[in-house]
Parts: structure tokens; sequence; C-alpha cells
């Protein structure tokens, strides 16, 4: 009796142990379990696409706390998690809305972040969206009129191909072009066998005349560099001598020479000009006199 009352005891109180290990496993579970050290973080994202309350928080793939609750604000949604306050989050840390399965459960992950400077928790931090499949079929669904254009495009483009290969026309003109480039090759075949002696020999007496050419500068270098160094030589000369012209036109023109001021003294040509009148007085006297009775002298000698 006694051992059966002990049996009972034991039994009771691996029950109640039980019990109360099911109800921590399923309240911890169900995030019911909140300690005294959780952190609350603030986070906003332009589109949550399915994120439910109580959902997974990780940090690196580890579970640290869950998502606590979600608040639409206008054009953005809040949402709140609580995590573990013994993670050592910095004012660099990431947050964004990641996929766990192909089903489209999702979960919050934390790159704890690298700064000095610890992560404040009383502003709101920014969340960053990664698309998933179910994102990219609705942006393939938003864009099935675009598809449909561009298929309906290349169908016509297709069809313009086909139209011009099936052409008889375009496929007689292309014939006829492949025929005479064939018949170009083969001419231009013919001709360089036919020629293929003179070519040879055009080859042969260029590559001699190279050469004599090369003898022939060897040759002649020392002189050749003589007659350039003399043509630079009269050259020089030749400048000097026209500047010797040009300087003595400059002073002719300016009259600071006698042939400037014979050519451009107006004094000494109205003297010249009032010379000849009087020489050609004279010479009518003369000629007067001679067809006359001649010259007649009057002249006082001392």
């Amino acid at each position: 009796m006694q051992n059966d009352r002990r049996t009972e005891i034991k039994v009771g109180i691996t029950t109640i142990i039980s019990l109360a290990v099911f109800i921590w496993i399923m309240a911890w579970a169900k995030n019911f379990l909140v300690t005294t050290n959780d952190e609350e973080i603030t986070i906003y994202f332009e589109n949550v696409s399915g994120l439910e309350v109580d959902d997974d928080v990780t940090v690196r793939g580890l579970r640290m706390g869950f998502v606590k609750d979600i608040i639409l604000d206008r054009n953005i949604i809040l949402v709140k998690i609580s995590v573990d306050g013994e993670i050592d989050l910095r004012s660099d840390a990431a947050f964004w809305l990641a996929t766990v399965d192909l089903m489209g459960d999702k979960k919050i992950e934390i790159y704890p972040g690298d700064s000095n400077d610890k992560l404040d928790f009383s502003i709101i931090h920014s969340g960053q969206f990664q698309p998933d499949l179910s994102t990219m079929m609705e942006t393939i669904g938003a864009m099935k009129s675009d598809l449909f254009t561009i298929v309906d495009d290349i169908k016509i483009s297709l069809r313009a191909i086909n139209s011009y290969l099936t052409d008889d026309q375009i496929k007689n003109d292309f014939k006829s072009s492949l025929r005479n480039i064939h018949a170009l090759t083969t001419k231009i075949d013919e001709m360089l066998d036919e020629n293929r002696e003179n070519i040879a020999k055009i080859t042969e007496n260029t590559s001699v005349l190279t050469a004599d050419a090369k003898s022939f500068f060897d040759r002649n270098s020392e002189n050749l560099t003589s007659s350039i160094a003399t043509l630079n030589t009269v050259l020089a000369k030749s400048d000097t001598l026209v500047n010797t012209f040009n300087l003595l036109a400059a002073e002719t023109k300016a009259g600071k020479n006698n042939l400037g001021k014979f050519l451009y003294d107006d004094s000494l040509m109205v003297s010249m000009k009032e010379s000849i009148e009087r020489l050609r007085g004279i010479s009518k006297i003369l000629l007067d006199q001679l067809n006359k009775d001649g010259i007649k002298i009057d002249a006082s000698i001392w």
C-alpha cells in the first residue's frame, strides 16, 4: 500500500514537471515568454510582403527574437520587434526582410554591425526589403502587357525576315551575286597565275633597286653630308643677302642714302628740272644764231 502511494507521488511529480516543461516550450515557441532584458526595436519598411506577428527575428541565421507588432502608418509600415538584450547591436546594424522558404514565410534578419557606437533603440531604423518569388511574379504580372507587345513585335520581325528570305527575286539576286563573286575570284586567280613570273620579276627588281639605293647612299654618305652642309651655308648666305637688299631698299625709300635722296628728294628734282630748262634755252639761242649769222661772242678778257 505504501509502495503504491510512493509510485503515485512519483508519477504525479513527473507529470507536473513534464506539463511545466511543455507549457514553457509552448510559451517560448509562441513568444509568450518575455525576459526582462529584451529590447524593442522599431523598423520601417515600404513593403513587408506577408510578414506577420510572431514571425522570427534572426541574427546571422540564429533565432534571437520575434515580431511583436506591425503598424501601418500612411505610406510606410512600422514593425516592432523584440530581441534578446544580450545581442551586441551597433549603430551601423542593418535590418532586412528575408524569405524563409518557397512557401513565402518571412522573417527579419539582423546584421549586428561593426561600429564603435551602440545601437540607439529609441529611434526608428530603416529596413530593407528583398524581393522574393511572389514579388517577382507580381512584377512579371505587371509587365504582362509589355511582354505581349514584345512578343508581337518579335512575331512581326520574324514574318518580315521570313518574307524576305522566301522572296524569289531576292534569292535569284543573291545567287547571281554569289556567281559573280565566284567568277571574279576565278579571274583574279587566273590573272595571278598568268602574271606570276612578272610579279616575281617586279619583286626581284624592287629588291635589287632597294639594295642599289642603299649601296649608293652608303658609298656617298660623306659627300651627301658635305653637300647638305654646303647647301645650308649657301642658304644662310642667301638669307643674309636678302636681308641686306631689304635693308638697302628700306634706306633708299626713306631717303637715307644717295640713291634715296636722288629719287625721293623733291628740291633736287626741282633744281634738275630748272637746269634742264636753262640748257634747253641756251641750246635754242645757239641754234638760232647758227641758222642766221653765226655765233656772236661778246666777251671781256682780263
